[in-house]
């Protein structure tokens, strides 16, 4: 529930703060639905948390319309391989504020396209920082998307995965 925690706390400073939770339930995952049920119980008295979810019409171009009209991403996991999502968010232009932890790190960077913290209070400050910090949240939203198209795009990819092949070709020979 840390994402509600980081709400919380952070709304203490900015009372307008609103909090866009936006998930896809997979199928095969009977635990999804058990944390979305905790989750839908641990704000139900929020006006301003709002849950979203594919079983409830929520598609691609929903999510892409809400991203693009964040003004801060958060990711709190505590374990992440590579987290497109925040790919997704800095691609929008959107700083993200999420904890260092696997893949995550090798897209946010600390300072250059969001903020990197672990602990509660850390991640609330970056959050308020960014949030009254206009310029601040533009250039990191800037600075994101040209990282991402510098090291995340299927272009990218290529290129790096056809070197490779050739450095394997020139290894055979």
């Amino acid at each position: 529930m840390g994402a509600v925690d980081l709400y919380r706390t952070v709304k203490k400073v900015v009372p307008s703060l609103q909090l866009l939770l936006i998930s896809s339930m997979a199928s095969d995952d009977p635990e999804g639905m058990i944390y979305y049920e905790k989750m839908r119980e641990y704000v139900a008295n929020d006006p301003d948390v709002h849950i979203l979810t594919d079983f409830m019409g929520v598609r691609d171009l929903e999510v892409n319309a809400f991203q693009r009209l964040t003004d801060v991403g958060i990711h709190m996991a505590t374990k992440e391989g590579f987290g497109l999502v925040i790919s997704e968010m800095l691609w929008k232009k959107v700083p993200v504020v999420a904890r260092p932890v696997g893949g995550v790190k090798l897209q946010v960077l600390d300072g250059i396209t969001g903020f990197l913290a672990w602990n509660l209070d850390e991640l609330s400050k970056r959050v308020v920082e960014l949030l009254s910090n206009s310029e601040m949240r533009e250039l990191m939203g800037s600075n994101g998307r040209a990282h991402v198209l510098k090291n995340f795009t299927i272009t990218k990819h290529a290129i790096r995965y056809l070197r490779i092949f050739g450095e394997l070709a020139r290894v055979r020979e």
